[in-house]
Parts: structure tokens; sequence; C-alpha cells
């Protein structure tokens, strides 16, 4: 027979509802599993405390090894008293509680309140501003207003009999209310310093949604006022892009991994905002934006930190230079969609990516008359059994033709339309007439703008341009086909990962034609290099820029004498053994640079507010790695933001980190562009 310690009985007017209401779960929330288990074991074992319980419904109760705890009405477990000296919630208070339920229990039935038994239908609204300053405290309370200044959706679910906790999406976390009426026990999964914040948030995003019995709702926000007259912007273009920099700000605080199902609605609506503003090169930055959170939270190889990171940035960076040139760097006077008449487009090659839950297939177009290169986008859901490899996708059908039919072929379209960022919408039936024939000869009847005979001549034709975090957002803007004289090379980097053969054009430019393995397509660097290794190889479709000093062309397709090979949807296991590439020396200014990004691009990964100490340590390393390196701004901006993170917090960071990314990120952007590769 099992005895327990615990020896009061409460009377009826002092049982506490609020501790019945707590159960295993609540309690493993609130603590954690293994404290749950041992006071269970110890009360079990009739090492539980003895309990009693005050008039004014405190409950107290002695342990055996003499520690005394005691659990005040009003207050979480958190915030109750306990002998150990635990600053948190520990197996004393969570021993307390479970004591207290098996003597409350043991009483007649009539003598337990009705809350502890039935549902309770009840809104986290009727917390009160006091109620909240006294529960949170003010500073807490101020610093939630600042975030409802700045506004923020909530998704809401109302308590039912089957799911009787309130609980309230935001953007960044989830708030429950596991307790009626009891605001200390509010969970979260944010971290503890945002818990009182959120919990605000939370009650106030009850109080906006209870007048209408709404399920999303937005609350706060004020008016931004439009500089669009200063700046040549669209009317009103000021709030969608502040809006989105409000997000992103919390993306860094918090990281990817908080981004939840509510803040993927906050960007989408972020997005179309910042469509309908016309401002769509921050609008494309937000879809990217989304597509990295998505592929993230798919354990897709389509997200990176760095590339997250960059994003994070350009949006900062196209706000600071719109009073610029708002046309060029918010796109503002880009057409969302232009319609296209009769046209004939000339497919350059596909590109595979995806990520766990899908695949994505870019197919990328000439469209000679306007001198120009599109991209056709097409994306499938899988099932849970399914993962397709590119080869496999290329037997699926876009517009009546296999993708592998598609990606090598002529498409002449009445009815096509282009959006601003250069991707191409095609339909196909009985009005809008669409045929695909076989590519030919169309390739090397390209104009010079797009076949090119004279790759440096090109780049220096394109002359100074901005930096990529303001440039257009053009989906195909370097996409070329490179006319091939001679193969100089073709050689393998197991460490890398990366083919790399050395090309000449009829110039007699150097073109270092560069391809990453892409685990979705597995046989595709084995067929680069059979195809680059063509007896006769006329060209090289793919994106052309310059790095370190040097002309680099990542590969689409290369025709040959016996035709187009696309290497994304080549057939083949990757298991050809291919010549070793040499080994080149490190350049130190790009490898300070680019261990500083990897630093700042990982703070943005985990969020300045979750940082742990060794991507702290990290920063510091880096900045002095840019001291060393005689990089003496790079350095000073990283050190500001280690100080500002240490000294100031999180939110103060902000700015710093902004800086240090686009400083650091234009730096490494230059250098590669400009420097010779040692």
């Amino acid at each position: 027979m099992t005895v327990h310690s615990a020896r009061a009985v409460p009377s009826p007017r002092a049982v506490r509802a609020d501790l019945l209401a707590l159960t295993p779960q609540t309690l493993a929330s609130l603590a954690n599993r293994g404290l749950v288990k041992r006071a269970e074991k110890d009360l079990a074992a009739g090492s539980g405390p003895e309990v009693t319980v005050a008039d004014d419904g405190t409950v107290r109760g002695r342990f055996p090894d003499g520690t005394d705890t005691a659990l005040p009405p009003g207050l979480g477990l958190d915030a109750a008293d306990c002998g150990c000296g635990a600053t948190g919630v520990c197996r004393h208070r969570i021993g307390l509680v479970l004591a207290y339920q098996r003597t409350a229990r043991s009483a007649p039935e009539d003598d337990l309140p009705a809350a502890a038994a039935e549902f309770v239908d009840w809104s986290p609204a009727e917390f009160d501003d006091d109620v909240l300053a006294a529960a949170l405290g003010r500073a807490t309370l101020t610093a939630a207003r600042r975030v409802k200044e700045r506004g923020y959706l909530a998704r809401l679910h109302r308590p039912t009999p089957d799911a009787p906790e309130p609980r309230v999406e935001l953007p960044t976390c989830t708030v429950r209310f596991p307790v009626p009426r009891e605001l200390g026990y509010a969970l979260t999964d944010a971290s503890a310093a945002l818990r009182g914040e959120v919990v605000a948030l939370a009650v106030w995003a009850f109080r906006a949604a209870d007048a209408t019995r709404a399920t999303e709702v937005s609350v706060g926000g004020r008016a931004a006022t439009s500089t669009a007259a200063s700046t040549g912007a669209a009317e009103g273009a000021e709030g969608p892009l502040r809006t989105a920099l409000a997000l992103a700000d919390d993306l860094l605080l918090d990281g990817v991994q908080q981004a939840g199902p509510v803040f993927a609605g906050s960007l989408a609506r972020a997005q179309e905002s910042l469509t309908a503003a016309c401002l769509h090169w921050p609008a494309g930055t937000v879809a990217e934006l989304q597509e990295q959170i998505d592929a993230y939270a798919s354990r897709g190889t389509h997200y990176e930190t760095e590339r997250f990171a960059l994003l994070l940035a350009e949006l900062h960076a196209r706000q600071r230079a719109a009073g610029h040139d708002p046309v060029a760097v918010l796109g503002t006077k880009e057409a969302p969609q232009t319609p296209l008449r009769r046209v004939r487009l000339v497919a350059l090659g596909c590109r595979i990516g995806g990520t766990a839950r899908d695949r994505t297939a870019e197919t990328y177009f000439a469209h000679a008359e306007a001198g120009i290169a599109l991209v056709l986008r097409k994306r499938w859901d899988l099932t849970q059994d399914q993962s397709p490899t590119g080869h496999e996708l290329s037997a699926r059908r876009l517009l009546g033709s296999p993708l592998t039919t598609l990606a090598t072929a002529n498409v002449v379209s009445e009815h096509t339309s282009r959006a601003a960022d250069r991707t191409v919408a095609i339909s196909r039936g009985r009005i809008a007439a669409t045929s695909v024939t076989p590519l030919g000869s169309a390739w090397r009847e390209l104009p010079a703008g797009l076949l090119l005979t004279d790759t440096a001549a090109h780049l220096r034709a394109a002359g100074e341009r901005p930096p990529r975090l303001i440039r257009p957002r053009v989906a195909a803007e370097s996409v070329r086909v490179v006319e091939v004289a001679t193969v100089e090379s073709i050689g393998y980097d197991p460490a890398a990962q990366r083919l790399e053969a050395l090309v000449r054009d009829p110039a007699g430019n150097d073109v270092l034609v560069r391809a990453d393995y892409n685990p979705l397509c597995p046989g595709g660097l084995d067929a680069l290099a059979a195809a680059l290794g063509d007896d006769e190889v006329h060209c090289v479709s793919g994106m052309l820029n310059r790095a370190h000093g040097r002309i680099v062309l990542d590969p689409l397709a290369v025709l040959t004498s016996t035709g187009v090979t696309v290497p994304d949807l080549a057939p083949g296991d990757g298991d050809t053994t291919l010549t070793l590439a040499p080994s080149r020396p490190t350049d130190p200014i790009t490898a300070a640079l680019a261990y500083a990004l990897t630093a700042l691009s990982e703070a943005a990964h985990h969020g300045l507010r979750r940082l742990p100490n060794p991507a702290r340590t990290r920063l510091a390393d880096s900045a002095t790695a840019l001291q060393r390196t005689g990089l003496h701004t790079a350095a000073r901006l990283v050190r500001t933001l280690h100080t500002t993170l240490d000294r100031d917090g999180a939110t103060a960071a902000v700015p710093a980190w902004v800086d240090a990314q686009i400083h650091l990120a234009v730096s490494l952007e230059l250098h590669q562009e400009g420097a010779e590769e040692p």
C-alpha cells in the first residue's frame, strides 16, 4: 500500500483550482519531464512533502530533507518560494503540486470547485493592463507596447471541451494559457527573457479578436508617413517596406527556427503589400526569404544560412538606398505582369531544386527579340514516399511536352506574360496556341547580346553596376550562351564537390566553367564532364560573372556535335571517376571576409536573442582575423556588433548587425570581381 505523506485536507473554501488544473503535461512544460518523473517517483516512495493549506490559500509543504516550499495563490510556480534555492521550477515545487492534487482529490467530490472538473469557456482578454503590469512588470509591458505600435498578426485558438487551453500563434512563437484565469501559468516557446512580452501580446490579440470572434487578427500598428514625394516612389510605399523590415528584424532577433505558420502568413501579406505598392524588388526579397524559411522547416538542401542572412540585409540595404534611385532599388516602375504577344523563346537549359516536400524546375529561355533571358518556374509537391531526381523529373510534362524536351527546344507562344523579375508564364490551350519544336541551330543564331564570343568585352560593357544587394532582382540577369573555341582542362575538386573546366572563347579569354554537386541531380557532374570532353564543344549556357578577377560560368547546358546536354536532367548515380583538379592557394582577404560573413550568418540563423556562446566567440574571432588582414573598417563593425550585444542587448544590436553584414557582403563582392586569384 502506498503511503502519502500529505496529511492536511484543505477546506472547501481554500481549494486551489489552479493547482488542480495542472496536468503532468503542463507541469513538464513548466519544468521538464525529468523533474516531473522524479517528483512522481518520490511521492510514490513516500518521500513527498507534508502538505498544509493556509486560510489565504497558500499551499505549504515540508519535505523529508527539510526543504520548505510555499505556493501562494495568484503566482506561477517559477515565482513560488522554495528553500532549495533553485531560481526556476524545481522538483520540490512540482512535488508539492502533485502531493496537493492527491490530497485535494481524496476529499469528497462536493468539496471540489467546479472549475477543477469542468470545461471553462474563458478568454485571456479578461486580463486588463493593470493585471499585466502587476504580473509581468511595467518594463516588460513597455517593451510589448513598442511591438504593438509596430503591429503584428496573430492566429487565435479559443478553448473547446476537446482542447480547453486558449492559445495564440504569434509571428515567432506560440503562447498557451493552460489554467483558466491564471496569468502566472501562461506557457510559451519563446525564451525566458521574452516570456512576459509575448504573453502581453497574446492577451492583446484576444482583446482585439473577441469583439468579432475572429480567428486571425492584426493588432496595433501605426501609420507610416509616406516619403513618396521626396523619393519619387509610389504613394504610401514606405508603410509596406517598414512592415517588411520589421518582420526581417523579428527574424534576425529570434532566428529561423522560430518562424512558424503565423509568421509565414505575415510574410505573405507583406509580399502582397509590397507588390501592390509597386515595390517589386523588396517583394522578391521577401518571397525568397519565405522560400529559405520553408526549406529550413523541411530540412531541404535549398536552405543556406549565408543566403538567409543576405536576404535580411538586402531589405535594409534597399530601404537605405531608396532615396538615391527608387526606380532601380525598389523596382517602382516595373509592371507586375507584362503580357507578350506571339513570341519565340529559345531554351537554354534547366536547373533543379527543391526540399523534402517539393521539387522545382527553372527552365531558362532566350527572348531574342528583346535581347534578354527569361525563366519559367514549375513546382511539384511531393508525398512522403517520393524523392525524384532531376532525371526522373525530366519525363514530367510541361506545356504538353516532357521537361527534357522543353529544356532543349524552341517555344513559340501566342499568350505569354513576363513578371517584373523576368519570370515568364506560358499558357497552353485551344485559344492560346503554344508549339514546342527541336532546338536545332537556334543557340548559334542568337543575337550578340545573348551569344558571346568575347566574354571579357561583354563584362566590361556591363559597366559599373551597383552591389547585388540593391541591384534589380532579375532572375536571369546573367544568363548567357558562351561560344567555345577550345576546352583546355577538366578537373574535379572532391573537397568542394565541384567540377571545374577551363575553356577559351573565340576572343582568347579564359572562362572557368564551375559547377557544384547537386544531390538532387547525382549524375549532373558526370554528364557535364562527358559533354565538355566531347571532341566538338560548340557552346555552354549559364550564369556569367566574375570571381577573383576571373570570368566564371555556372553552366546550365552544353551544346556539342551530338546535341544539347542538360546536366541537371541527366541520368546516372555520380559514380564516374573524374580527373582531380589542381589545388588552389587561399586568398587571405577572401578567407577573412568569408569567415566573418559566416559568423554573421550564424548569428542571424540562431537569432541575436538566442545566440549561443560559441557563436559569440566566432564573432570576436572574425573581428580579430579582419584586423590582422588589414580590413580595419570591417573589423570595427563586427567588434561593434559584439560589444553592443554584450552591453545593450539583442534589440540594440540589430542596426550593428545590418551595418556589418552590408559592409562585408559588398566588400567581398567587390574584391572577388576585381582581385586576381593568387
